[in-house]
């Protein structure tokens, strides 16, 4: 059994750095790591962080992908417009979705750099594992997520919400994330702790469809 990876509070997005800059390219020349998690679990907070640790890596973040006529089916676009270019190591270019004018914008460029960071529910379904180097989860329970994210977007962003919450638990328990990550990083009051994730354990098919929920805690 793999380590717990536990540097001192505060500390993690450099060591996670390191770390990640060993990793063998696993899309053309690139490392890509994928960041997901529920809405509202601190991807993006984490993410920036992560990236600065990584000397400014390019952050792609799902919600430029995702629409609101598709908040989970975007696979297509972002295999043809990022995946594709990027594994042949080009440029790639891709249309940001702006969500108060529900539209796309004009192309934006993602070079292919030693270490992208790819951020969004969604960043470890099972078409895009095969182009990461490294998965993590951000491990916060979904209600406490969701809670937190409603929080934050306010009374203006509650009809949003409302149609989110369902359509990630559907997509969740269709394509889970969290069973297929290599760590799982959760929050502290200060700074964030990183332990192993389920990847490597034993644990059957049919448990893998019971949901991406952390385990109790006995």
């Amino acid at each position: 059994m793999t380590a717990p990876f536990r540097p001192a509070p505060g500390s993690v997005p450099g060591d996670l750095a390191s770390r990640i800059r060993r990793l063998r390219p696993s899309c053309g020349p690139v490392r890509l790591v994928g960041v997901d998690g529920h809405a509202g679990s601190g991807k993006t907070t984490f993410a920036r962080e992560l990236a600065a640790a990584l000397d400014d890596a390019p952050v792609l973040r799902l919600d430029d992908i995702a629409s609101h006529d598709a908040l989970f089916d975007w696979t297509g676009r972002l295999l043809e417009q990022v995946i594709e270019p990027l594994s042949r190591g080009r440029t790639a270019r891709y249309l940001p979705y702006d969500w108060r004018a529900r539209r796309f914008g004009p192309a934006r460029a993602l070079p292919p750099a030693p270490v992208v960071l790819l951020e969004g529910v969604g960043a470890g379904r099972r078409a895009l594992r095969p182009h990461l180097a490294l998965l993590l989860w951000m491990d916060l329970p979904r209600e406490e997520a969701w809670a937190r994210g409603r929080s934050r977007d306010g009374e203006e962003q509650r009809e949003f919400w409302d149609g989110w919450v369902p359509a990630e638990r559907r997509h969740l328990a269709a394509d889970p994330s969290r069973p297929f990550a290599d760590l799982l990083v959760r929050q502290k009051k200060t700074g964030y702790e990183v332990l192993p994730g389920p990847v490597g354990s034993s644990a059957s098919d049919h448990a893998l469809t019971q949901g991406d929920e952390p385990p109790a805690v006995c």
